[in-house]
């Protein structure tokens, strides 16, 4: 629970990016599930590809919070940076070697994290315009 505030005090637009990775995920579970013969690999490695999304968001967040808040140093943050992509690249092997999940799904789902990225103005402008109106309605009454 402590690491959940944490995150969420972090960075304000992780909640969302968040969010939107994991929507990522369902769509991408739900629209290719039907296409495939070995459901059970293609669901492991949809939700294989979503956690390291997740992963590297929340990775990403704390090395920004690092490289701002606390002012670390360039090579640093370098190594954290690889730190991240390389724990992708080792599990996506172990994944594959292993036969635990199906590759492309978990890279599609990993690509959520940059769908969820381009999709949060928009999702902001959303969720922004609908607290806007129950503001206002509260507001009225």
């Amino acid at each position: 629970m402590k690491m959940m505030k944490r995150i969420l005090t972090i960075n304000q637009a992780l909640p969302m990016l968040l969010l939107g990775i994991v929507v990522w995920g369902v769509l991408v579970q739900i629209t290719g599930i039907w296409f495939v013969e070995d459901k059970v690999r293609y669901s492991t490695g949809t939700w294989i590809g979503t956690a390291l999304a997740v992963f590297m968001a929340i990775n990403m967040a704390l090395v920004i919070d690092s490289a701002i808040i606390k002012g670390s140093k360039v090579g640093i943050l370098r190594l954290k940076s690889i730190f991240r992509y390389l724990i992708v690249v080792i599990v996506f092997f172990v994944m594959v070697y292993f036969d635990l999940g199906n590759f492309i799904p978990a890279f599609i789902a990993v690509m959520g994290l940059k769908v969820s990225a381009y999709a949060q103005p928009y999702i902001n402008k959303i969720f922004h315009r609908d607290i806007k109106e129950k503001e206002e309605e509260e507001v009225k009454m």
